[in-house]
């Protein structure tokens, strides 16, 4: 038997910072209520870095991915210690689920089960053709171009007709290195926003509205945008739960992110499934309800 029943994953710069912010403050409180609900329904528990070399994977029955923040900085290590630890005990969500969901092109497979999705075009690595190029080939003028493994934002850019020359240098280089991908502007992104579900063991839970800043089009508070209370509606519900139902396997937690299209019709945007922020906060009921589901893969 393990000594321990949970490891919660993090990374270094939140294990024991020093300095403190509302940023950070918030990272801490949303672990320590999936801690203390994780230990009321009777695990023992602990809090790492995913990163930690000082300790043995093989003490701990799961390992639970929360804050992992800089994994896509660091994707090369990342990768080698995923699949390291992924023998030694038992990753939530899982393994499988993990690899699916770090490369975007797992919107092709929920496309393929009639969830609607934002129109994705995928450059592979390699491709030799330029931005303009392909705008040409797909007649679209008004786009986003990001990396197939991203996060935080990392390499995304609007792009149009008379900006994008100032794009095919970082895009040259970055499509010899990794796949890239490209979407229509999804204009209500700006004038609505993108609202977040949360699904716990396939059942709603919780919803918010992320905004951007004004002038800008990123939704992430890396780059200004703000995060608010939201009511989701029956027919947003009900798209955010089959969406999890089109994945390869029932996450126990999943992020559904979704966007009011150019037809003003619903639509992923992501199905964050590896270390989304949960919103705990806002519902501090969610994090008993997950506790519960790992009570029941457990029992």
């Amino acid at each position: 038997m393990k000594p321990i029943d949970i490891v919660i994953l993090t990374d270094n710069r939140y294990t024991n910072p020093i300095e403190r912010d509302a940023y950070i403050d918030n990272i801490l409180l949303e672990d320590q209520l999936v801690q203390d609900a994780l230990e009321a329904a009777g695990f023992i528990v602990k809090r790492l870095a995913w990163d930690d070399a000082t300790f043995d994977w093989n003490l701990t029955k799961y390992a639970l991915f929360r804050t992992t923040w800089d994994y896509f900085d660091r994707f090369d290590e990342f990768s080698i210690w995923l699949e390291k630890v992924s023998r030694e005990t038992t990753l939530l969500n899982s393994a499988k689920m993990i690899y699916w969901n770090i490369d975007k092109h797992y919107l092709q497979d929920l496309a393929k089960k009639d969830v609607a999705i934002v129109p994705t075009y995928f450059m592979e690595k390699g491709d030799t053709r330029s931005l303009a190029e392909i705008h040409k080939e797909l007649s679209w003028t008004e786009t986003v171009v990001k990396p197939c493994v991203s996060g935080a934002a990392r390499h995304t850019y609007k792009l149009n007709l008379t900006n994008i020359g100032e794009h095919e240098n970082i895009y040259k280089e970055l499509i010899m290195k990794e796949a890239m991908m490209l979407q229509p502007f999804m204009h209500q992104i700006v004038t609505k926003g993108e609202i977040s579900l949360i699904v716990i063991n396939g059942k709603y839970t919780h919803s918010i509205l992320k905004k951007a800043k004004k002038g800008d089009f990123r939704v992430q508070d890396d780059f200004g945008g703000s995060v608010h209370e939201y009511q989701a509606s029956k027919e947003e519900i009900e798209f955010a739960e089959k969406a999890v139902q089109a994945c390869i396997e029932l996450p126990i937690y999943a992020r559904v992110d979704m966007i009011w299209d150019n037809k003003n019709k619903l639509a992923i945007s992501e199905l964050e499934l590896i270390e989304p922020e949960l919103w705990f906060r806002y519902n501090h009921d969610a994090a008993t309800q997950l506790a519960k589901g790992i009570k029941e893969i457990n029992s």
